[in-house]
């Protein structure tokens, strides 16, 4: 068996599409979503992410502001302002790019965004209301596998699902979200015993781990459907690095039904994702009708 091929980047530009039509009709209402992004200091990955963030929100008809403070600015100024954009009502999105400065608390400056306008998804009462299947903002990772899942296999009502990973960011919230789609899910990671056994037990393989291909093809059940979400530099030809998952990609593509390749699967679709929920954060916050399947 030859595994399908699930196209992140084709899926995400399919859904950058969609938004950008959803945000005509917000803005025919008389609305502007609009998303802040934060970046604290000059780590360059982050500049190229916020960058690219930027760009993709002004593509798809949204308001992007920007703010970019230097590495040492007091953790009272980054609160300060982030309450500053909590009460401006041209703001439906709040983004604080991680990492930052180790003199700044990352989790009391998460707590600070307003949770309607959290669409990192990382507030504790977003991830209160995920766990307790209320209307939640939810991390944007997650949120791309489910609606890659759906579209390759429909329902996932009664399938098993395995995720490898119990992170904040992935792991747990996604469990959370096969589970509020009737999957039956199991939450294992690397001291799990018999690691092999649990995962070829699943019609979905969600591999969020953070080991360069950890998961060989033989722990892959037949026309399984995976998702990896792993991001892993390691060396290549000639002195250069390349990028490879989770999963040892090449066994796996043999056994799988469909798989996401590394790089080119789940990654684009973080931040298609992140303008669905500043979508769905201005919807809600103007008492406009929410696109249907962009948001739990």
């Amino acid at each position: 068996m030859t595994a399908k091929i699930i196209d992140g980047k084709a899926f995400a530009a399919r859904l950058r599409e969609r938004i950008a039509e959803e945000v005509a009709r917000v803005k025919a209402a008389g609305v502007t979503p609009g998303l802040a992004v934060v970046l604290v200091g000059e780590d360059p990955a982050s500049a190229v992410y916020v960058r690219n963030k930027g760009r993709q929100t002004v593509e798809v008809g949204m308001e992007s502001v920007e703010h970019r403070l230097p590495a040492d600015t007091p953790e009272a100024d980054l609160l300060e302002l982030i309450g500053r954009l909590n009460t401006d009502p041209a703001v439906h999105g709040i983004l604080c790019q991680l990492p930052v400065p180790a003199h700044i608390d990352a989790a009391k400056v998460l707590e600070a965004i307003d949770v309607a306008k959290d669409v990192d998804g990382f507030h504790v009462s977003n991830v209160g209301m995920l766990y307790t299947g209320q209307k939640a903002l939810v991390p944007c990772t997650p949120l791309g596998c489910l609606l890659m899942l759906r579209d390759q296999l429909g329902s996932l009502s009664g399938m098993e699902a395995v995720v490898i990973g119990r992170s904040n960011i992935v792991g747990k919230p996604m469990a959370q979200l096969l589970l509020g789609d009737s999957a039956t899910v199991t939450v294992a990671h690397s001291r799990t015993r018999d690691l092999g056994a649990v995962v070829r037990r699943a019609d979905i393989v969600v591999a969020a781990v953070g080991r360069p291909e950890m998961v060989p093809g033989d722990w892959i059940k037949p026309g399984a459907t995976v998702i990896d979400v792993g991001i892993n530099r390691v060396p290549g030809e000639a002195g250069k690095s390349r990028l490879v998952g989770d999963c040892h990609f090449e066994s796996c593509a043999e056994v799988a039904g469909a798989i996401t390749p590394v790089p080119g699967g789940v990654g684009p679709m973080t931040i298609a994702c992140l303008l669905a929920n500043t979508l769905t954060a201005c919807c809600r916050a103007n008492g406009l009708a929410e696109p249907e399947g962009l948001a739990v």
